[in-house]
């Protein structure tokens, strides 16, 4: 089967103002769904980020695949590389670590992948989790991922997921995120406030949800003093912390340090860092990250090689639509080395989806893999041209968390570290 055509559309949805070390999320996310279509007539979805530097590339490597075999995984990824040259994509956030040649790569490659996974599982009446090795998990956990985050957007009305801005604001916030969905598993994201304040959080957590492993994500903007500091305090407490501090060397002396496992999806973000990781002993988890690892079946190899060197498995998120989730899933249902409940913003997305209900469900906090054949996930076009409208109209081009929260808070610093 070769690539006919293949449809790129950039849409936008409405996101909570979510707090963070970068700033603070806008009013508008900005995501790009990939649709891949064979001369045999099946149809493939990706999806990937939607910032304008990301979207000119991957809409030029939808031009370049087209004639492509959907199996011929090395020549299509052989393809993107040679149009990609030199050219490095940066993120304005920095949340997810260093930007790269190599990564840039594997980020425009993944939503095609993506797609054909999704044909060729089609054409033999197969999910994706089959072509990934078959079934370990017949549903993925995932993790109440919850955010300070104030009331509203400025000069909006109160949004239906309130204030969460000291402890019981966090803990109310996790009530809320459980009661509707059944999260067995809670990461809080931090990096906002000063330490002693998430610590604080992370303790009125601990007495709310005794039983639930606990996580947190200061995005590295603790120094490495402070982060040995914190991860004693919280002894005990954390299932594991994420990225404290900045860098392998720097995760590594913190590492040495404290007693919980450190996790990452900031200084381990492609292949070439893992020698390194491994060497110093740095990390305990990674989070892996299929929209910036190369697509499932690259994932997938480094979930081996992590296994191989004793690192443990989770998945990061991004604010992400349903095709997302369904590909995260399959990928979790068939990777014995995710150990850990995997990361998802879904929740915050409130119903906002360009697939077609249905398909995806939060069962005691997991998400069954969809039954039908592919990625099991069908596209709501009328969705889909809604969300193309708000992406035309809202006039946000890249996410920019920091030039937000400025608007706010003109001193806001993204100095690191900051504690």
């Amino acid at each position: 089967m070769r690539i006919r055509e293949i449809d790129v559309t950039p849409v936008a949805f409405r996101d909570p103002p979510l707090l963070n070390a970068a700033g603070v999320h806008e009013p508008w996310a900005l995501r790009t769904i990939v649709e891949v279509v064979t001369d045999e007539g099946l149809t493939g979805l990706g999806e990937t980020y939607g910032d304008l530097d990301h979207l000119v590339r991957v809409r030029a490597a939808a031009e370049a695949l087209i004639g492509h075999d959907v199996y011929g995984h090395n020549a299509m990824y052989a393809t993107v590389a040679g149009l990609v040259g030199a050219d490095v994509v940066t993120d304005l956030h920095g949340l997810t670590g260093t930007s790269s040649r190599a990564k840039t790569v594997d980020r425009i490659f993944s939503p095609f992948e993506v797609a054909c996974l999704d044909i060729r599982g089609k054409a033999v009446g197969r999910p994706v989790v089959d072509l990934l090795g078959g079934r370990v998990r017949d549903a993925v956990p995932y993790s109440a991922y919850l955010f300070y985050k104030w009331a509203g957007h400025p000069g909006a009305a109160e949004d239906g997921f309130g204030a969460a801005l000291d402890p019981e604001g966090v803990v109310e916030q996790a009530r809320l995120l459980i009661g509707r969905y059944g999260f067995r598993s809670i990461k809080l994201k931090g990096g906002v406030f000063p330490p002693e304040q998430e610590v604080e959080a992370i303790r009125a957590l601990r007495e709310a949800f005794p039983g639930h492993p606990l996580r947190l994500d200061p995005n590295a903007v603790w120094s490495v003093e402070t982060s040995i500091r914190v991860g004693r305090e919280l002894d005990g407490v954390l299932e594991y912390l994420e990225d404290p501090t900045e860098g392998i060397e720097g995760m590594a002396r913190v590492a040495a340090e404290v007693p919980m496992p450190l996790a990452t999806n900031m200084c381990v973000v492609t292949p070439e860092h893992l020698p390194e990781a491994v060497r110093r002993d740095a990390i305990g988890v990674l989070l892996t990250d299929h929209h910036y690892w190369g697509g499932l079946v690259r994932s997938a190899h480094i979930a081996t090689l992590c296994e191989t060197f004793g690192i443990e498995l989770s998945m990061h998120s991004n604010s992400h639509l349903g095709i997302s989730l369904a590909a995260m899933t399959h990928l979790a249902a068939a990777t014995p080395a995710v150990t850990h409940a995997c990361d998802t913003h879904t929740p915050w997305q409130d119903g906002q989806d360009v697939v077609a209900p249905g398909a995806l469900r939060f069962t005691d906090g997991a998400v069954p893999v969809p039954d039908g054949p592919g990625l099991g996930v069908e596209l709501d076009r009328d969705a889909l041209a809604v969300m193309n409208e708000h992406y035309e109209k809202c006039g946000v081009r890249s996410r920019d968390d920091t030039t937000y929260m400025r608007t706010v808070d003109p001193s806001f610093s993204t100095r690191r570290p900051r504690w």
